[in-house]
């Protein structure tokens, strides 16, 4: 029998993001929203990964899959060592977390260069960024920028697989396979897409969590 699965939406978006994902699962899922991360946040929350971990913990039903994008990622990895019982594996669908990309201009150029291969697959998405506050994703997006991802990636116990878009400047083929060898995951590049393979590479990112709800359990 599948594992559950549990999807957390990339900064600033919402449970929509994965439209394109879920309608090609079998397994039971629900995505779960957080502060910055699809709600907005209110003025004193801490919204570093760590933090949002432990929301994101309160929220999760039993051991599932746990499915982050973009900087949920760090969240979801925060939330599997943290709370070992509610990890059965990740997916982590292009990570951020590199600290040596530290600068907003950096990230920012990486971003527009990113997206400019799916530009007529993204134009729905503003609303989610609409109804999760710019300020919201501001700090949020502030707080993922020094967190380091790949400290945290050795203290992963379960199986991990790792996807990124061939186009994807954010998440490089050489910070996926670093994070892979940190956790002993499996590194995946799809042929096609860039930084949102939630929204345009639904099909095989969704056959992917299937495997890893597949996995026999883990003591």
């Amino acid at each position: 029998m599948s594992t559950p699965v549990v999807l957390v939406p990339g900064l600033g978006l919402g449970p929509e993001s994965y439209a394109r994902t879920v309608e090609h699962l079998v397994t039971p899922y629900h995505v779960v929203t957080l502060p910055g991360y699809g709600e907005p946040a209110g003025a004193r929350e801490d919204l570093h990964p760590r933090a949002l971990a432990v929301a994101l913990a309160e929220k999760i039903r039993g051991r599932s899959v746990l499915v982050g994008h973009s900087a949920s990622c760090q969240i979801v990895v925060e939330t599997a060592v943290r709370y070992p019982e509610l990890a059965h594996a990740l997916v982590l669908a292009a990570p951020t977390g590199d600290v040596a990309m530290s600068s907003w201009v950096d990230r920012a150029v990486r971003l527009v260069g990113s997206a400019i291969p799916d530009v007529p697959k993204l134009v729905r998405i503003s609303p989610q960024y609409a109804r999760t506050t710019l300020p919201s994703i501001a700090r949020a997006g502030e707080a993922s920028r020094h967190h380091d991802l790949a400290a945290v990636m050795p203290y992963v116990r379960v199986p991990v697989v790792l996807v990124r878009g061939r186009h994807d400047l954010l998440c490089t083929a050489e910070w996926l396979e670093r994070l892979a060898r940190l956790s002993n995951g499996e590194a995946r590049t799809l042929d096609t897409g860039a930084h949102m393979p939630v929204v345009t590479n639904g099909p095989e990112l969704a056959a992917l969590i299937e495997r890893a709800a597949a996995l026999p359990g883990s003591s």
